[in-house]
């Protein structure tokens, strides 16, 4: 494949694709590829499809009171009731 050489990148947009290569313990090639990848709608090599991370901030975002709600709804809608499986 041609290689491309990019010039006068945004110091901030090189600081997030370096970012996301720490993140993923990757190349800053193999970040810029996935990104353009991804950009356009592109599979990968093995034809993967894309993974998101629109809600990661949400992950470990929610306080112990409300952890316990939600378990105690869930807990509700987990009971089985006898008589309908009669």
């Amino acid at each position: 494949m041609k290689a491309v050489t990019l010039r006068n990148l945004p110091p901030e947009l090189a600081r997030i694709i370096r970012k996301k290569a720490d993140e993923q313990h990757a190349s800053l090639n193999k970040v810029v590829i996935g990104l353009l990848e991804q950009s356009v709608g592109a599979r990968g090599k093995s034809g993967e499809t894309a993974l998101y991370h629109d809600l990661d901030a949400l992950a470990g975002s929610w306080t112990q009171q409300e952890t316990a709600a939600f378990n105690k709804a869930l807990a509700k809608q987990r009971t089985i009731d006898p008589d309908l499986w009669q």
